[in-house]
């Protein structure tokens, strides 16, 4: 688990990322050389709120921002929710594509809440042939695309925990050649009720059900070890069935999670949570891959909000999850 932290990543010069792209095709070469990357191995964190806890009932949002091209719009969305403790997916920092914009500062700009950032991937290119169709600059200044938390209140004890994978986008990335793996990123946030661990994640799509089981399993046995007894949210893009012949139904995590007593919150059964986008303009299928896991919380409401803006444009190919938390229960130790 990762938990130093600084108001600024460490930046990497095209040199940097010319010689991530030049590195032999290994695992090994893959780790050794991230594990030399300060930017790799902090928590950006910053915004400026008051340190109180937070009320209940307190509405959470998740939301998989596909590389969040409208952070003004995709901020109003959410506040149109009410949430006030956010957890993100796919964020942008100096991406040609997305206008080189530090796009979780922005969002948290917007939101007027603290925020708390890590890169989960350095990206070598500008991204698929879509993706490229954004970009005014041929080259990006940082190449970092990661995963954040937002809370309208003092993010204590930040931290990052990659996920255990096969290096798949750096081994063979295609059109999205990348240095990195999945990560969570979290912090203790404090309610009226007490504190609870509150943890943004994105599981691996080019996976199986057996990978994505291993990936939650650890970042469970991290936070437990981590914070013991305290109630625990995660949310994000589970990736549930995004493989050939995938079906969320069939996810062996779903039972791995209440078999350690979580609860799982997706909204309806039969509403996905993808839909085409300005990058993803022709999806094969829609999935239902976004989910809450709670355990020692009392939650209800549950629902999938539509990513599209008042214009009917998509702001993502995902759409939005919200619950909203009511109580917690005793300590867990």
């Amino acid at each position: 688990m990762i938990s130093t932290y600084t108001a600024c990543l460490p930046a990497l010069s095209q040199a940097d990322r010319m010689l991530i792209a030049s590195l032999p095709r290994t695992i090994a070469a893959h780790d050794a050389h991230m594990a030399g990357l300060a930017c790799m191995n902090m928590v950006e964190v910053g915004g400026q709120v008051a340190d109180a806890p937070l009320a209940l009932p307190l509405t959470v949002a998740a939301w998989n921002l596909e590389r969040c091209l409208f952070p003004a719009e995709s901020a109003a969305k959410i506040a149109a929710t009410g949430a006030r403790l956010v957890l993100l997916s796919e964020m942008d920092k100096g991406m040609a594509r997305s206008a080189q914009r530090d796009t979780t500062s922005d969002v948290a700009g917007y939101l007027g809440m603290a925020r708390a950032y890590g890169v989960e991937f350095i990206e070598l290119g500008l991204g698929s042939e879509t993706e490229r169709s954004f970009c005014a600059d041929d080259e990006n200044l940082l190449g970092f695309h990661g995963n954040a938390i937002l809370a309208a209140t003092t993010l204590h004890r930040p931290f990052m925990l990659r996920l255990p994978g096969r290096r798949n986008w750096f081994l063979d990335g295609g059109d999205q050649p990348r240095l990195g793996e999945r990560m969570a990123i979290g912090a203790v946030v404090q309610t009226s009720a007490g504190p609870m661990v509150s943890v943004s994640t994105h599981l691996e799509s080019n996976a199986d059900a057996a990978g994505r089981q291993a990936q939650l399993a650890a970042l469970i046995d991290a936070v437990e070890t981590a914070f013991p007894g305290l109630p625990l949210l995660i949310g994000g893009d589970l990736n549930t069935g995004n493989h050939i012949g995938g079906d969320w139904r069939d996810e062996t995590l779903f039972a791995h999670a209440r078999d350690l007593g979580f609860t799982l919150h997706g909204g309806p059964e039969d509403q996905m949570t993808t839909r085409p986008s300005l990058i993803t303009r022709w999806p094969e299928r829609a999935m239902k891959l976004d989910w809450f896991l709670t355990r020692g919380l009392e939650v209800e409401g549950t629902r999938i909000v539509p990513s599209t803006d008042d214009q009917g444009r998509p702001l993502s190919d995902h759409d939005m999850i919200v619950l909203s938390v009511t109580g917690l229960s005793q300590s867990l130790a």
